[in-house]
């Protein structure tokens, strides 16, 4: 059993019957090969989140934040070996591997700052004659276990957004993390087990996705956080209507360039790298790019040229800032909605071949909206590019859109900035930069068919629990 990797059950490594080989999405070589758990297995993993939940009540906060800021010192420590890791596994250049460590430590740390101030309100109820002498504690308490399910864009700092808020309010977890990307979250489990946190606290499962719907529908995990694809999350809310379901889906997201932007040139070489950045696998990735007609003459042409430059590098390892898209049948589906939206009557400005999975970043014009580029999320290292007559035609494009998860908006008003918050339907607005910024201690998430619910550390806090009221009586108020 040497040579195989374990997953992590009730807290300790473990060996099921079968296994899957992880392969780097670069050059297709071995990187691991990984323990499947059998259905005994899983079964005694959920059974010991189910037993653990009165034990982790009892925990303190100082506890919780003392496991926590464990996590992050690790990480910190092993910076480099994780990152390795995660690009071994997912296939992004190095740069975006360390920044995805920084990150991941970084929400550690806030979960273990949010763990020493989650303390609930008081209210007093003497406001009405009945309420003399009365006073309200409101807490919050866990739900109850957590089925966790990440997907492989982002092996480390997604796993954290569901295990570090969880820690916090002591909330046990089963991690079930993507079968492309699995070795971070073991290793974030392996680090976790080093600390005094309760071992039946939490399971990271390299389940396959196929014997998922069980699980999904186990009453004995009454949470259910899952960060995916949107027609999986949607159907795992049908299914289980009862359950405290959160989606974090998927986006097309756009960033809106308006005629008072002073530095174009900036603007275009922002929006090429976080258009191609990790090959485009990111969900607020920017995808529709929305430039005002006044500007439009010279914006188009510094953006052509930026996302050129970033294409130009991409067979380059030690200069390649894009890496390859996860599996054969990703850049495949890429490179046909591509050919569609040129076949449909857009103009390719940027682009070529792929070769295997490395996808050479691409630049359309006037993309026309009923093709799958034009209305569904690429997730891939391309971008679009049209016109507007003006900020309120540009709001109105950018709603026109299944999903709503961040746009950017480039932009020197105040008034425009302010209209944005109000008039844009997603879930967050970046004023003077591109919609892939996310500082993960705020709120994230989606509006329409981008997901429910919020991440974010203290937000997930708050997801993951319910309030609970005390009345003291007879107080001296």
């Amino acid at each position: 059993m040497g040579s195989v990797t374990p997953f992590y059950a009730s807290g300790a490594q473990t060996f099921g019957l079968e296994s899957f080989d992880v392969r780097s999405p670069r050059h297709g070589e071995l990187v691991a090969t990984v323990s499947v758990p059998t259905a005994e297995q899983v079964e005694q993993a959920v059974t010991d989140l189910d037993s653990v939940r009165g034990e982790l009540q009892r925990t303190s906060a100082g506890e919780r934040a003392s496991v926590l800021d464990h996590v992050s010192r690790e990480l910190g420590r092993r910076r480099d070996e994780v990152a390795h890791l995660i690009a071994l596994e997912n296939g992004k250049p190095r740069q975006w591997a360390l920044a995805e460590v920084d990150r991941g430590a970084s929400t550690f740390r806030w979960a273990a700052e949010e763990a020493r101030r989650f303390s609930g309100e008081v209210q007093r109820l003497d406001t009405e004659p009945g309420g003399n002498g009365r006073i309200a504690l409101v807490r919050r308490f866990p739900r109850g276990p957590v089925l966790a399910i990440t997907p492989f864009n982002f092996p480390l700092n997604l796993v954290a957004h569901k295990l570090a808020p969880a820690i916090a309010v002591g909330a046990p977890v089963l991690v079930k993390p993507a079968p492309a990307t699995p070795l971070t979250a073991l290793l974030l489990a392996e680090i976790i087990a080093e600390t005094d946190w309760p071992a039946r606290a939490l399971s990271v499962l390299t389940v396959p996705n196929e014997r998922m719907p069980e699980l999904v529908a186990d009453p004995r995990l009454p949470v259910v956080s899952f960060t995916g694809s949107g027609p999986v999350g949607w159907s795992i809310r049908d299914r289980t209507p009862r359950k405290h379901v959160s989606l974090e889906l998927g986006g097309n997201a756009a960033v809106v360039v308006d005629r008072d932007w002073a530095d174009l040139d900036t603007a275009a070489r922002r929006i090429a790298l976080f258009a191609t950045y990790q090959a485009g696998q990111s969900c607020i990735s920017v995808q529709r790019v929305i430039v005002h007609r006044d500007v439009a003459e010279a914006f188009i042409p510094a953006l052509q040229a930026a996302v050129r430059e970033i294409a130009s590098r991409t067979m380059d390892p030690e200069r390649d800032v894009v890496g390859p898209v996860i599996n054969d049948a990703a850049a495949e589906r890429i490179e046909s909605w591509v050919a569609e939206a040129v076949a449909e009557g857009a103009d390719l400005l940027v682009g070529g071949p792929r070769r295997g999975r490395l996808v050479q970043p691409t630049l359309l014009r006037d993309v026309p909206r009923h093709t799958a580029l034009g209305s569904e999320e690429v997730f891939g290292p391309v971008l679009t590019v049209t016109t507007a007559s003006s900020v309120e035609d540009a709001f109105s494009q950018v709603n026109d859109s299944r999903y709503g998860l961040q746009v950017g908006v480039f932009t020197q008003s105040m008034e425009t900035a302010f209209t944005a918050h109000r008039e844009l339907e997603v879930g967050g607005v970046v004023i003077g930069d591109v919609p892939s910024y996310r500082a993960d201690q705020t709120p994230y998430g989606g509006w329409k068919e981008s997901g429910v619910g919020r991440e974010g550390v203290a937000a997930a806090m708050e997801d993951l629990t319910e309030p609970r009221v005390m009345i003291l009586t007879g107080m001296p108020l």
